[in-house]
């Protein structure tokens, strides 16, 4: 069974997504899952404004009372957050080059680092402290995140999420024997709901 994960780690409904994907995976322990990474802000150096600060800053407690997760707050104090994603999107795909099968760890090495320790993972020390957190050399990794083949990678992720139309993360879909795409969610949802349609799909 084929699936693929349109996500981006520095997205804070992805982060609350994790445990029921984890879930759902745990009932298809032998699906093939493409993790792609959708890219949410382009790079970007100017610090965030405090409009968006509060916007960004709302949806976490939005989150924790709908769902499982917790943030750490203090991030908005101790940072200053730039809308620039494509840096952990690209820091994802080089720990990927560097070790197979090495993508869930790096993501939810970025994610803790993110939403639990307050680090700011639009920063390029904060991503090599993830991937040496993960096993990875600090100095080779630094040298692939910053090549021509991730970014050219990073290309191909951002050119299948606009195929398969996805506006939003998470985004998770089936993938037939005929190379059809099902979505299972566009959108959070719980395992028990992704288990269903996925019956659902199977049953046709």
């Amino acid at each position: 069974m084929r699936l693929i994960y349109v996500m981006d780690p520095m997205c804070s409904w992805c982060f609350a997504f994790q445990p029921e994907l984890e879930a759902f995976l745990a009932t298809y322990s032998s699906a093939n899952v493409d993790w792609i990474m959708g890219g949410l802000a382009p790079d970007n150096n100017q610090p965030m404004d405090d409009g968006l600060k509060q916007t960004i800053s709302s949806y976490w407690h939005q989150i924790e009372q709908k769902t499982q997760v917790s943030f750490n707050h203090d991030f908005w104090k101790l940072n200053t957050p730039y809308r620039s994603t494509y840096p952990a999107c690209r820091a994802v795909i080089a720990a990927e080059a560097l070790q197979e099968n090495s993508t869930g760890a790096m993501v939810k090495a970025i994610q803790a680092g993110y939403y639990q320790q307050a680090k700011n993972p639009s920063l390029v020390e904060t991503l090599v402290d993830c991937a040496s957190a993960i096993g990875l050399d600090e100095n080779t990794f630094a040298e692939v995140l910053k090549s021509a083949e991730t970014e050219q990678r990073l290309q191909q992720h951002l050119a299948i999420s606009r195929q398969l139309q996805v506006t939003g993360f998470p985004a998770l879909f089936y993938i037939d024997d005929d190379n059809r795409a099902y979505p299972l969610t566009l959108g959070y949802c719980q395992a028990a709901t992704l288990e269903q349609r996925m019956n659902q799909l199977q049953a046709k």
